[in-house]
């Protein structure tokens, strides 16, 4: 679980994403994270690039982990990310979403 002192880490405000992205968030309803989700953004180094393994069911929030690691590496370094998604249709979902 996600520490008392560091509970404001459940908001997706407190990750220093641009307005925009927060804003795109809010309108789909996605305002804060589940623990567990927070947790991963706070192991070790994964913020600066280092590689994080997780699981969790089925719709549990695997892909918020994911784009927000990514926005935030993107974002920091300007560099191009590659998202590898397992279907056609959730491809172009993110597209749409991403864009």
């Amino acid at each position: 679980n996600v520490p008392e002192d560091q509970a404001d880490k459940l908001l997706l405000a407190s990750w220093g994403l641009p307005k925009a992205v927060l804003e795109k968030y809010h309108s789909l309803g996605v305002v804060q994270m589940f623990d567990w989700q927070a947790e991963c953004l706070m192991l070790g180094q994964v913020l600066e690039g280092k590689n994080l393994v997780y699981s969790a069911p089925t719709s549990a929030g695997k892909t918020l982990v994911a784009e927000l690691l990514i926005l935030k590496r993107v974002l920091e370094t300007r560099k191009k990310a590659l998202l590898i998604l397992p279907f056609v249709s959730v491809a172009k979902e993110k597209k749409c979403y991403l864009q």
